[in-house]
């Protein structure tokens, strides 16, 4: 099972570092990620396998944003991801 999370907001420093941090110690593995900064803009994709998370995904969207304050964040199931984006 994987789940995309994406993270926008202002660049600051550490940004990855905490995201990924994050998700390491929800044991949640991070698979691939892209990111961009555009101009004082920082957006960011991540593809994280849940298989062996110790969180559920609400959990785990709380944690994030706590450890990475002033950026919003979300965190979608792959099915639903899917679901959404299918033509």
């Amino acid at each position: 099972m994987r789940a995309v999370v994406t993270v926008i907001g202002k660049d600051m420093v550490g940004i990855l570092a905490k995201v990924s941090t994050t998700c390491a110690e929800a044991n949640a593995n991070v698979i691939e990620v892209t990111q961009s900064v555009l101009q004082d803009f920082f957006a960011m994709v991540m593809l994280i396998d849940i298989e062996k998370m110790n969180k559920d995904l609400t959990e785990l969207t709380k944690a994030l944003e706590e450890n990475a304050p002033g950026m919003t964040i979300h965190v979608m199931h792959e099915d639903i991801f899917n679901s959404m984006h299918r033509i």
